[in-house]
């Protein structure tokens, strides 16, 4: 794609003199009664015993700074750069900087711990970078930190312990990173290097899809089932397809059963767990509704079959699906095989390769709703951010902590119009160091108001984590039965994805007005960062509403498929988006990638063509209703060898980087990513070294909610769920299509203007009405709709 283009090379971006830091080899003492040198001062927290001390045992110099921890139950302790104006070095928003240590360590559970000073809220955690081995002589220690955020004017760090065993440091550096390379020129249109391209494929998506997965190979698997056709449903025609990007190929794959509307994630090993499904449509009086599967398959990329596993404990359409940090899967909520809400939670044993029976799960018994988006925390709880599809109503404030292992619920305020939040989006934003989560938008499907244009953030290392309001969603135009128009006041979208893209950003994309109607024509850019959109984007051409999905390449672009309105239509056309990162110049290149199998804590080094900024892992989608909780951007802090050898440090945190396949970028300067190669974070090398790899650092300090867990139900077999659940008033026409149970506020209840919208938005002009007329669509009484 970027062959030929123009290379604007940038200069190779050292570290070098001066040390930023005061009295960074422990000679100076501190003033008189003080038992630490000059500008450094004891931190650390936790149930631990520990001694601090200044010893002789010096890498330079007489004096050395030794940590020694006999006894921890939780927390750490470290020597830190002194947190105060004389002793914590200035340093400059955007650039980067090498830290440098000298130390001696007998345990593997140390770590590069750095703070920063935020011009508004003082001090605060920043990040864990490395996690440097046991050495029982001196060795050195160095990485470089991302960019400095907006707003930070100072630094510290140290090295933690946060094991038992004894740390000597001495001989610390703080260094800036030289000059950032110059700006490339622009190799696309003006508006291309600014805002990117869409652009529709040839091919049409031969399936249905409402589900789409980026295998570990780089291809996509589409899943339709039945592709919400009853008369396929009818016929027995369950279909998948396998989508080739290196030739823009199809390959439809034979499919056992109905998975229209299951659940999906990524095990460890490449393979996708795909779990229920659909058993029944609703029935045509509208008195029973969807029905779930109890079946569950993996399928092989290799081989691109499907094989079965054991059946769920229950049936569960629309169900969650979260990847845990030892590679288990849990699962949430979804409807029973009588359309009843699923209050179950199932388990899938990776060990076992199983789903575990019920009483081998822990059971809260709660009702989480359809498509519940549960993320997981750098602790292992799940944080359910209030995005769901269908299932209005939740319990508490809308948003939750669950801890699995104390089998609780404690709610988190501050989400904003809780029950239209159907078909949002949540995710874990870059990097997932930070654990913060942006859920955009959402509607109601049963009361139908218009979308809105509510983003919320939360910071889960917060000491009580609350959502706080974000920018609204930029608008664009929305399509109102064929005439489009520029939206206004508090419109926004649901059916809106949301997609982590390798320069740090995130894409949203698509999206419609109304419950399966009205489609939004609007992209833009959410910048972590920044907390801010870039609006203004092009717009995929093709409508996105209801069964929609955007998802990341391996080679940069977003592909875009799926469009289910309520008149039952499909719309076949796929769109791909090329990001302006890609108009900017050519690209880095990862030439070598020396191991592609990673352990835990490692360090694994690779070599590039010319001086990146970043790397990152990206979890490859499992996207579906604007819901994929396993996405996320795990960064990989560098230690910069020369110009074209980088070390990457890997996370010691399974639920930071739950194990599998990822999409590996290196990214320069000027946010042009490479192409991704493909690496297997932890595994069987990883379980062969579990008794050398570090143990998580986590900082279970930092996000614990104030409030007291919330009162599970006892146990019961379900919860009542309304056979309109999805919004629909299945007394007209097929159960593939969904004359709304409530039309938008600006449609009068009478049966012209009923009709009317009907007409407009391009429902069948003959719809058999199935018993009553409770929506007065058949004046006549010839027993057809509007005719």
């Amino acid at each position: 794609m970027t062959a030929g283009l123009l290379l604007t090379a940038p200069q190779q971006a050292t570290a070098g003199p001066p040390n930023l830091l005061t009295n960074s080899g422990f000679e100076t003492a501190g003033a008189p009664g003080e038992d630490m040198p000059s500008c450094w001062e004891k931190s650390g927290w936790g149930d631990n015993d520990f001694t601090f001390a200044t010893v002789a045992d010096a890498h330079s110099g007489t004096k050395a700074m030794r940590v020694s921890l006999t006894r921890r139950l939780s927390g750490d302790r470290k020597a830190l750069v002194t947190e105060n104006t004389t002793c914590a070095p200035t340093v400059v928003p955007g650039r980067q900087y090498d830290l440098s240590a000298w130390y001696k360590s007998n345990t593997p559970d140390v770590s590069v711990t750095v703070f920063r000073h935020d011009a508004t809220a003082g001090w605060q955690y920043w990040t864990d970078l490395q996690n440097p081995p046991v050495s029982a002589g001196w060795a050195r220690t160095e990485v470089r930190t991302p960019a400095v955020p907006p707003g930070t004017d100072k630094i510290t760090w140290g090295l933690s312990v946060y094991g038992v065993g004894t740390l000597t440091t001495d001989d610390y550096a703080l260094e800036e990173v030289g000059a950032a390379p110059p700006q490339p020129g622009c190799t696309g249109t003006p508006d291309e290097c600014a805002k990117g391209r869409w652009e529709v494929i040839p091919a049409k998506n031969p399936v249905r899809s409402m589900h789409a997965v980026v295998l570990k190979n780089g291809k996509v698997l589409l899943i339709a089932g039945s592709g919400n056709d009853i008369a396929q449903f009818n016929a027995g025609t369950f279909t998948s397809a396998v989508y080739d990007p290196a030739n823009g190929s199809f390959k439809t794959i034979p499919t056992p059963v109905d998975m229209f509307c299951s659940g999906h994630v990524q095990l460890s090993d490449g393979r996708v767990l795909v779990m229920s499904g659909n058993k029944g449509y609703p029935s045509a009086d509208g008195k029973i509704g969807y029905q779930g599967l109890k079946d569950s398959y993996v399928f092989d990329p290799a081989t691109e079959a499907y094989t079965k596993t054991n059946d769920l404990n229950g049936g569960h359409w629309y169900p969650s699906a979260t990847i845990l940090g030892n590679g288990d899967v849990i699962s949430f909520g979804g409807l029973k095989e009588d359309s009843t809400g699923n209050v179950t939670a199932e388990r899938f044993s990776a060990a076992q390769n199983k789903w575990l029976p019920m009483n081998e799960v822990n059971q809260t018994w709660s009702y989480w709703g359809l498509y519940p988006s549960m993320i997981l925390m750098q602790d292992g709880r799940l944080f359910y951010s209030g995005s769901h599809t269908f299932g209005n109503g939740t319990q508490g404030s809308g948003a939750s902590i669950y801890d699995y292992g104390a089998n609780t619920i404690t709610d988190v305020p501050g989400l904003r119009k809780k029950d239209e939040r159907d078909e949002s989006a949540s995710v874990l934003l870059p990097p997932a160091q930070d654990q913060r989560v942006l859920t955009v938008g959402g509607g109601n499907n049963e009361s139908n108001p218009a979308a809105n244009r509510l983003t919320e953030l939360i910071d889960l290392k917060a000491a009580s984590p609350a959502y706080t309001a974000g920018p609204d969603l930029p608008q664009g135009l929305v399509d109102v039965g064929g005439v489009k128009r520029a939206q206004t006041g508090a419109e926004g979208k649901m059916y809106v994805s949301a997609v982590l893209l390798p320069d740090g950003k995130v894409l949203e994309t698509g999206g419609g007005l109304h419950d399966r109607a009205d489609p939004v024509y609007e992209a833009s850019f959410f910048d972590p960062v920044t907390n801010t959109y870039k609006a203004g984007l092009p717009a995929d051409p093709i409508p996105r509403t209801y069964h929609s999905g955007a998802f990341l390449l391996p080679d940069g672009r977003v592909m875009a498929v799926g469009d289910n309105p309520g008149n039952g239509t499909y719309n076949n056309n796929v769109s791909i988006y090329t990001p302006p990162y890609l108009f900017k110049g050519a690209r880095p290149k990862l030439t070598s990638v020396i191991d592609t199998q990673w352990v835990y804590g490692d360090t694994q080094r690779i070599t590039v063509d010319r001086p990146i900024a970043k790397a990152e892992l990206i979890r490859p989608a499992a996207v579906t209703h604007s819901s994929d909780p396993n996405q996320r951007y795990v960064d990989l802090p560098l230690s910069v060898v020369d110009t074209t050898t980088v070390d990457l440090n890997v996370t010691s945190n399974p639920n930071l980087a739950p194990p599998g396949w990822y999409m590996l970028f290196g990214v320069d300067a000027n946010g042009i990513p490479s192409v991704a190669t493909w690496v297997h974070l932890g595994g069987a090398p990883a379980l062969a070294a579990a008794d050398e790899a570090p143990s998580p650092h986590v900082h279970d300090f930092a996000d614990a909610p104030q409030a007291a867990p919330r009162q599970n139900p006892g146990k019961r077999d379900s919860a009542p769920v309304t056979p309109a659940v999805a919004g629909c008033d299945r007394h007209y026409g097929t159960a593939s299509q969904c004359v709304p149970t409530k039309f938008p506020a600006e449609v009068k209840e009478t049966t012209k203007a009923r009709c009317d919208w009907l007409a407009s938005h391009q429902y069948p002009k003959r719809m058999k009405v199935n018993g009553s007329d409770p929506l007065r669509l058949d004046p006549d009484g010839d027993g057809y709709a509007c005719t």
